[in-house]
């Protein structure tokens, strides 16, 4: 019998370690190291050694190499294949995460359910009945046209027997956190099962051309849960987030390997299911009967999309000693930033008096064009006067008081022009096409313009 072989990983970060630490000496966390026990039934040959017999791969010169278009699944959700850029490469893994409760399962199995292939969905956390129920609430009784498989198993031995017997089309695994191998005496969920498990499905998923969709538990900083090499490992890295107070959520891909990470997509959580928002600019400026002080609309890009956002804010004198500063949605160090260059360069006096920023709908903006209208929001809350409800805004603001231009400007302004504003605020500097706008275009080089227009 061989003897039995014990590692110590950090649950954080995944690092190994040849003994047992109190802090992990690569994340610097405290109490994150654990042990666990490493017995492989397969012995790993030496890359040197190994055996010759086996045609092996032959260097060619890149020049030489089929570039072959990658064949896509289309998924039905149009949210989801802008996301992927087009639908689900043949042969990928795709890793979904998000929060508990915010929805992951209830979208991977509404698109389980909508996809004209042969789906397999393996579920190590629900039974076959609580699936069944979900399956009818999303399909409102309705019995799924196309063929669904269900497989409620968290052995990657057994899940890989179904495999060949259903020969599925696409497999989704919730979650991986779940799944075990033989091959590794660990418990479910710890590092090196995550690690295996997903080399495992990736190993077959290239081999067969099928794809694979994982879901990913996150842990208490908002991260996937497990090693971070796993991210590595998988081809797509979605992020499902929202606010469970709010009905919204939104689907980004923060890693693709086969298309843009900086497209967007947009869901709204109803009692059947989710419903995708095909304009979102509608749900994300809200409907107001009068003008109110503190608001400002901006005209902002995700990807190829462009999205009309409302910015809020509230000035106020400061009760303590010290201001306070409060971003939701915004980057709180770009809010400082600004703040800074209305103080010395505008001379608003904002040094002693709260300020706090709001993005409505409970997005996230990393855009810098809604500069202008986080500026506009902060005076017009400062000086309790509305803007007009009909203007907007587009333009980066710089660290010299300056308006500086932003990307792909024309599509912006037809956006706005779409949605019936009449004025919409750009930079003195943008080079915008020759066209009939029905919008009128307002060009301003520095804040001190933009103040005396408004204000």
């Amino acid at each position: 019998m061989s003897k039995q072989k014990t590692l110590y990983f950090c649950q954080n970060c995944g690092a190994q370690h040849a003994k047992m630490l109190g802090k992990c000496t690569t994340c610097n966390e405290w109490g994150t190291v654990v042990e666990e026990i490493i017995e492989k039934q397969e012995t790993k040959l030496n890359w040197k050694t190994s055996n010759t017999k086996k045609k092996l791969p032959k260097a060619i010169k890149i020049e030489d190499i089929s570039s072959e278009k990658e064949d896509r699944i289309p998924t039905n959700n149009k949210e989801l294949d802008t996301v992927l850029g087009g639908g689900i490469v043949k042969g990928s893994v795709i890793l979904l995460g998000g929060e508990p409760g915010i929805g992951k399962s209830t979208l991977i199995l509404q698109i389980a359910l909508q996809i004209p292939q042969k789906v397999l969905y393996v579920s190590g956390e629900e039974s076959k009945n609580q699936i069944k129920m979900r399956a009818e609430r999303l399909q409102k009784g309705k019995i799924p046209v196309n063929e669904c498989l269900i497989l409620t198993e968290t052995k990657t031995q057994n899940i890989f027997k179904s495999i060949e017997e259903t020969q599925p089309e696409i497999v989704v695994i919730d979650s991986i956190q779940t799944l075990h191998t033989d091959y590794i005496e660990a418990s479910p969920g710890s590092i090196s099962q995550i690690r295996e498990t997903t080399a495992e499905l990736i190993k077959f998923a290239k081999e067969t051309g099928t794809p694979v969709l994982l879901i990913g538990h996150i842990n208490k900083e908002g991260s996937i849960a497990g090693p971070k090499i796993l991210e590595h490992m998988v081809d797509v890295v979605l992020q499902f987030e929202g606010d469970r107070n709010h009905t919204y959520r939104i689907l980004r891909a923060n890693k693709n390997r086969f298309g843009s990470t900086a497209e967007l997509g947009i869901y709204e959580m109803l009692g059947n299911g989710l419903r995708e928002i095909e304009n979102p600019s509608e749900i994300l400026i809200s409907e107001k009967e009068s003008d109110l002080t503190g608001t400002a609309i901006a005209a902002t890009l995700e990807g190829i999309r462009p999205l009309m956002i409302e910015v809020q804010a509230l000035v106020s004198t400061a009760v303590y000693g010290t201001p306070q500063r409060s971003a939701t949605g915004y980057n709180i160090k770009r809010l400082n930033m600004i703040l800074a260059v209305l103080e010395k360069k505008a001379g608003f006096r904002l040094g002693a008096k709260d300020v706090f920023l709001n993005i409505a709908g409970g997005i996230k903006i990393d855009d810098p064009a809604i500069d202008l209208a986080v500026v506009c929001a902060i005076l017009s809350s400062n000086e309790d006067v509305a803007i007009p409800q009909n203007y907007c805004f587009s333009a980066e603001v710089g660290l010299a008081g300056e308006i500086r231009a932003v990307n792909k400007v024309d599509q912006r302004i037809l956006e706005a022009e779409k949605l019936g504003f009449e004025q919409i605020f750009v930079s003195k500097y943008c080079k915008i096409p020759n066209k009939n706008y029905q919008i009128k275009i307002v060009k301003v080089a520095k804040i001190e313009e933009i103040y005396q227009l408004l204000f």
